[in-house]
């Protein structure tokens, strides 16, 4: 059962704590690496640091001890792949940095890999007080694809949600395969490896910078270079089994270190997928055929993945900017259906931290990585349970967002205007 007094505890202890040392007792620590779950165990922070783990930790003078009683404890999750940070309303294109189209106005395709969308991350966005406060602690920002654009949208990294402005691994490489991505490849998909062999020769300057059909800036060529041969982890949006084995041929045949997001139809290739060592993002909620190239979906995909030796991680399709949050349900949902308890943490954790080149600091709890945790009320993958506190560097930040302050304003008693009561609109105390 959830105890008021230990939250209430808690948030205190988010104001009052000394930054970046404690000691958590008493927990289950999860810790996401291969020392797997370990209960009644303490963890010593030190200079925002782990530095111990172990049972009957000693508190050196001056750290606060936070008593877990037991419960959950991990590191913050990973909230997919999103735009936190460089999107605050998707439906105000305004508000969206993370598609280029400078070919809009003359439908021409523009390639232009070292479009770069962390250089508009903003670590003030309002999206993020309301994903970290449900233990969602990093997130791998994409480039996405448009009309004026091309299948290669760009580079993104991982960025941590503590208020940090600069990204916490290296750059990351976005590319957009199958029928969504047809528009961009002149209605075809056959056309998308055509287009991708031909960046490839023009990379490796088989193909001269003012050829006619040169498709890449002196800039573009430098990002792509850096990708060939193992020098940068290639996301792949795809679903579509066949285009997947594809890709298996094309990221071999040129030494490309790729990582699927999507892929509804991985478990089809999932001994390959294995073989080559890919890791695959997949959403577990996506069960039912939405267009031709996921006939194939199954609740089963990440267990099937997963029992073929496949690194299985977590992505959301859809909105997953505004509710990366929810990315614990789809680990949950993936647990449901066959996928190892165990897994589907990693799967939040050190999967994702492995892809995407940030496992010395992030996605366990370990010795000498960041003290980046969360003390859960229960089971972390059971929706119905809450993050209780959550850390960066050991330092507690302040549980709310703009969700919690509306949630507290509007279950305020309602004064009768009769008695100077104004509409709950305005804050608590507000003399207008």
């Amino acid at each position: 059962m959830k105890s008021s007094l230990a939250v209430a505890l808690l948030s205190c202890l988010a104001l009052t704590a000394n930054a970046q040392d404690m000691l958590v007792r008493d927990a289950t620590v999860h810790t996401g690496g291969a020392q797997g779950t370990l209960e009644n165990t303490d963890v010593l922070v030190r200079n925002g640091r782990i530095a111990a783990i172990g049972t009957g930790l000693a508190a050196p003078a001056g750290v606060q001890v936070v008593e877990a009683g037991d419960r959950p404890l991990t590191p913050t999750l990973f909230g997919g792949i999103t735009g936190i940070g460089i999107e605050e309303v998707s439906g105000e294109r305004s508000t969206v940095d993370n598609t280029l189209a400078l070919g809009a106005e003359t439908h021409q395709m523009m390639v232009r890999p070292e479009f770069d969308v962390t250089l508009a991350f903003n670590p003030a966005s309002v999206l993020i007080p309301v994903n970290r406060v449900e233990g969602i602690g990093w997130t791998l920002i994409g480039a996405g694809n448009d009309d004026g654009g091309s299948i290669i949208g760009g580079q993104g990294a991982v960025m941590r949600l503590d208020g940090s402005v600069d990204p916490a691994g290296p750059d990351v490489l976005f590319i957009d395969l199958g029928s969504d991505a047809a528009g961009l490849s002149g209605r075809s998909r056959a056309a998308q490896w055509m287009i991708l062999d031909q960046l490839i020769d023009e990379a490796n300057g088989r193909i001269a910078p003012d050829a006619n059909a040169a498709l890449l800036t002196p800039a573009g060529r430098a990002t792509l270079k850096k990708y060939i041969d193992g020098g940068g982890r290639v996301v792949v949006e795809v679903d579509r089994a066949a285009d997947i084995r594809q890709l298996l041929r094309w990221s071999d045949r040129h030494g490309v270190d790729i990582a699927i997001s999507g892929g509804a139809e991985a478990w089809k290739l999932a001994p390959k997928l294995a073989a080559a060592k890919v890791p695959v993002f997949v959403d577990p909620l996506a069960n039912l055929p939405s267009g031709f190239d996921q006939i194939g979906s199954s609740m089963e995909n990440a267990a099937r993945l997963q029992a073929a030796g496949v690194a299985v991680g977590f992505s959301q399709g859809g909105d997953a900017s505004h509710n990366a949050r929810k990315v614990r349900q789809l680990a949950g949902n993936a647990v449901a259906n066959g996928l190892p308890w165990d897994d589907g943490l990693a799967g939040l954790t050190s999967v994702p931290a492995q892809a995407f080149g940030v496992a010395d600091e992030l996605g366990s709890i370990a010795v000498g990585k960041r003290a980046d945790l969360v003390l859960w009320s229960g089971d972390p993958l059971e929706v119905s349970e809450v993050a209780l506190q959550v850390w960066f560097d050991g330092e507690p930040i302040e549980m709310r967002s703009r969700q919690t302050e509306l949630r507290d304003r509007y279950l305020r008693p309602q004064v009768p205007r009769a008695n100077g009561g104004l509409p709950r609109a305005y804050p608590a105390g507000d003399s207008r």
